[in-house]
C-alpha cells in the first residue's frame, strides 16, 4: 500500500484520454490550438486575467516564473523549509542567475508579515547586500498547511509595500484549494506568479505557470526556450492541463485525496506533528513503529529520526487508508 508521494499515482485516465485526443497534426511549440485556449481557461477560472505557459517539471515552474520576478544581485524571500530551498538541487540559483534565497522561519513552513519584515527589515538599502526582490509561498505548504486567503492578502499587502513580486509555488494548489473550499482565485489570492501543480493530482507530465500580469509572461517566454523547456509537441502538455480543468477534475482529485488523509488523521491524534489540511501527514513514530507499519505492507518515508510522512493521491483507495489508519491506531 503506497503512501510514498502523490507523485507515483497513476495518470487519471481522462488526461489519457486527452493525450490520445490530442495527438494529431497541429502547429508545432506553443502555436497548436491547446496551448492558445489555455490563458482563457484558466483566466475564466481563476476569475482575472492570466497568462498560462506549460511546463513539464514543478521545479522548472518554480524557477522560471521567479525568473522574471528576480534579478541575479537580488534575492527571493522564502521559508527556510520551502522547496525552492530544500528541494530542487540549486535550481533556483541556476535559473535565476545567483540570485539569493533569504531564509525565514515559520510554523509549518508557513510564513506571517511579521517573519518576513524581521528577516527584511534589517538589510540595508546599499549596493554590499543582497536586496528583496520577491516574496515567494507554497500553496498548501511543504508540511500540508494551507494559507487562508486573509493571510495571503497580508502577505500580498507586505509585497506590494516593499515593492516585491509575489509567487505561490502551487505543487498541490488544488489540494489546499479543495480544502479552503473557496474559489482558485481566493485560494490563489493576488499573486503575481502562480505554479499550478498538475502532476501530483493525476496529470502526467505538464504543470502550468500562471502570470497575472502580462508583461512577465513575455519574459518568462523567452526563458522558457532558453532554458530548453519550450517542446516542440506541446499540444501534449497542455491537453493534460485542459483536462484537469474539464469539469473540475483537478478539484475532485484533489478532495479524493484529502478525503483519503483526513481519514488516516483520525487515528493518529498527538502523533500529528502539523494540522492536515491537504493530502500530507507528518507523524510522529518508533523506529520499531515504522518496521512494524512497513511490514504489514505500508510503504512511505522516513521524516527524521522519529516520524514518518505519509501522502495520499486522487486515486489512493478508500480500504488502503482505512487500513493504515487502524494499523496506526494499534500501535
Amino acid at each position: 500500500m503506497l503512501f510514498l508521494s502523490d507523485n507515483a499515482a497513476s495518470v487519471h485516465p481522462k488526461v489519457w484520454e486527452a493525450m490520445r485526443a490530442a495527438d494529431g497534426p497541429d502547429s508545432p511549440y506553443d502555436g497548436d490550438g491547446h496551448s492558445q485556449a489555455l490563458d482563457a481557461k484558466f483566466s475564466a477560472a481563476f476569475g482575472r486575467d492570466c497568462t498560462a505557459l506549460w511546463v513539464a517539471t514543478g521545479t522548472a515552474a518554480n524557477c522560471l516564473a521567479l525568473a522574471t520576478l528576480c534579478q541575479p544581485h537580488g534575492g527571493v524571500v522564502c521559508h527556510e523549509e520551502a522547496h525552492i530551498e530544500a528541494d530542487e538541487g540549486g535550481a533556483p540559483g541556476f535559473f535565476l542567475h545567483g540570485a539569493k534565497l533569504l531564509l525565514v522561519p515559520g510554523e509549518s513552513a508557513k510564513l506571517t508579515p511579521e517573519a518576513v519584515r524581521a528577516a527584511i527589515d534589517p538589510i540595508r538599502d546599499d549596493v554590499h547586500q543582497v536586496q528583496p526582490h520577491a516574496l515567494s509561498i507554497t500553496q498548501a505548504s511543504e508540511y500540508g498547511v494551507s494559507y487562508r486567503p486573509d493571510e495571503v492578502a497580508a502577505l500580498s499587502a507586505l509585497a506590494k509595500e516593499r515593492g516585491l513580486g509575489f509567487h505561490m509555488d502551487g505543487a498541490r494548489f488544488a489540494n489546499a484549494t479543495a480544502f479552503l473550499g473557496c474559489s482558485p482565485g481566493e485560494a490563489a489570492g493576488p499573486v503575481d506568479a502562480l505554479s499550478f501543480g498538475c502532476v501530483k493530482n493525476g496529470g502526467m507530465s505538464a504543470e502550468a505557470i500562471l502570470f497575472f500580469d502580462e508583461s512577465l509572461a513575455d519574459v518568462a517566454k523567452y526563458r522558457r526556450k532558453r532554458a530548453g523547456h519550450l517542446q516542440s509537441k506541446g499540444r501534449f502538455l497542455a491537453a493534460q492541463l485542459h483536462a484537469m480543468l474539464d469539469g473540475d477534475l483537478w478539484l475532485e482529485n484533489a478532495r479524493a485525496a484529502n478525503a483519503a488523509a483526513a481519514e488516516i488523521a483520525t487515528s493518529c491524534g498527538e502523533r500529528l506533528m502539523h494540522p492536515v489540511e491537504a493530502n500530507e501527514l507528518f507523524v510522529r513514530l518508533s523506529p520499531d513503529e515504522r518496521e512494524s507499519l512497513r511490514a504489514r505492507g505500508f510503504e512511505f518515508y522516513d521524516w527524521g529520526a522519529d516520524a514518518a510522512r505519509f501522502v495520499t493521491a486522487w486515486n489512493t483507495r478508500e480500504e488502503d487508508a482505512r487500513a493504515l489508519a487502524e494499523a496506526i491506531a494499534a500501535l
